[in-house]
């Protein structure tokens, strides 16, 4: 896959489909690897006459790796953000949508619907904040306004999301350990195939497996606080998936997005949790379709 220089890094990126298509831009959330927007899933998008780019967030995957410095301590760092304290980071939300936008820049593309999933929402909800002329419209996929009267995730899930492999350098651990993660958060109604969950993470993990990388993009999704002013300066038609049982980022958060970006729409599936499962390919698919669809008509 080609990498663009944006933003001063080395971003990877996968460009699918007819270059004069409209573009779908898809922004992947928390540690997770371009390969987490699934083929299934994209190909229903290039059936349907759009052009889709993938790509590795900063710090994940086989984009630029941020070094230097101390390692971030996410137990502090939560501790600041409840008592309201300011909080240093290597990057943050605002700059990972930089990179975005630069990606795009580097493609040539003057403007693209946006659709992000979890802290992947969060950075496309600022980047349709910062660069209005740039989003024809924006999903925002089980994700959050940042509001701090949000109920919290599920125990269960935030230990599943804060907890180490037993061996970070054994990769079958590393799978291993996904696997038990994605089991807690993954969606009740639509569980997935275990040969198949496997040997879809089994590839991310040889491909680069970066968990320092995963502490720096929590601390900048900590830092950013909350974005409901932000939120209200939104222009572009949205659209607020969020699944009944997210056991990571409860259902409130989704609804409060669609409540603070002026003029969005809410959608929410029963059974759905913090995954993209297959059984909701081609549902999600329509429904993103039928809204870049109708903000062109």
């Amino acid at each position: 896959m080609p990498k663009l220089r944006c933003n001063g890094l080395e971003i990877e990126y996968e460009s699918l489909g007819d270059p004069g298509a409209p573009a779908i831009l898809l922004i992947m959330g928390l540690g997770m690897q371009l390969l987490a927007w699934p083929d299934g899933f994209c190909e229903r998008l290039l059936a349907r006459g759009f052009r889709v780019i993938r790509f590795d967030n900063r710090d994940v995957g086989l984009s630029t790796r941020i070094t230097g410095g101390k390692r971030p301590n996410l137990i502090w760092a939560m501790l600041a953000a409840r008592l309201r304290l300011p909080l240093r980071t290597p990057y943050t939300l605002g700059d990972m949508a930089d990179d975005a936008i630069g990606l795009i820049d580097g493609l040539g593309i003057a403007q693209a619907h946006v659709v992000g999933a979890s802290m992947g929402g969060m950075i496309a909800q600022v980047l349709a904040a910062r660069f209005p002329q740039r989003v024809l419209s924006l999903t925002s996929i089980m994700s959050s306004s940042g509001n701090p009267k949000l109920p919290r995730p599920k125990a269960e899930a935030l230990k599943a999301l804060l907890s180490r492999p037993a061996d970070p350098r054994n990769a079958e651990a590393v799978i291993n350990h996904l696997v038990r993660v994605f089991g807690v958060i993954g969606s009740p109604a639509f569980p997935a195939d275990p040969a198949e969950l496997r040997e879809r993470l089994s590839r991310s993990v040889r491909r680069g497996y970066y968990p320092e990388g995963v502490a720096r993009q929590l601390i900048a999704v900590i830092a950013s606080g909350d974005r409901r002013k932000l939120l209200g300066t939104i222009v572009a038609p949205t659209l607020v998936i969020h699944g009944a049982a997210d056991p990571l980022v409860p259902t409130e958060a989704g609804r409060d997005t669609a409540r603070n970006i002026p003029g969005a729409s809410l959608m929410l599936i029963e059974g759905m949790g913090h995954d993209l499962p297959p059984a909701l390919y081609e549902r999600l698919a329509q429904a993103i379709v039928a809204h870049c669809v109708s903000r062109n008509s």
